[in-house]
């Protein structure tokens, strides 16, 4: 895990006046740019045994593969969703899901060549992918829990992070 120093931080998105502000990328380099989010969903153990051939199936679809939908669907508009966010373009957005005793562990993966990273995308997609996987389980069970969501990997810009 990377360790910073709060007294040299500052919050980008604050203009000179402390008035909220897009962050100007326009001097940066154009560099290809990685992120990998992770949202982890807790199921119950009645859901978890509905599972079969790696998803479960639900009256509205398979549920793993309808949160991969949603989650690219949420990752491409995360500008829209995030005030300050940069609208970008994205190359990739892949996901992998697995299932470990009761929790539905959700990985995303944004990538582009641009100015700026992909971390809100990521981390957009991954949750936009735990809620599906909960709307979808709900009528089972409401004893659901997203229990986290975080940045695992971020490369590419001024610096990198890995968990």
């Amino acid at each position: 895990m990377t360790t910073e120093n709060p007294v040299d931080k500052t919050f980008t998105h604050l203009d000179t006046q402390h008035n909220p502000s897009m962050v100007d990328v326009s001097e940066k380099a154009i560099t290809k740019r990685t992120a990998t989010a992770r949202s982890i969903v807790v199921l119950t153990p009645e859901i978890i045994a509905q599972l079969t051939n790696g998803d479960i199936q639900t009256k509205k679809g398979a549920v793993f593969q309808t949160a991969i939908i949603a989650g690219t669907m949420g990752a491409k508009k995360t500008a829209e969703l995030i005030p300050l966010c940069h609208p970008l373009g994205l190359d990739s957005c892949k996901f992998n899901i697995e299932v470990q005793g009761l929790e539905v562990i959700i990985n995303c993966t944004c990538s582009l060549t641009a100015k700026t990273g992909v971390e809100m995308e990521a981390l957009t997609g991954a949750s936009i992918a735990a809620l599906t996987v909960y709307d979808m389980c709900k009528a089972f069970s409401h004893d659901l829990v997203i229990k986290e969501t975080k940045l695992m990997i971020k490369t590419g810009g001024k610096s990198d992070y890995k968990v």
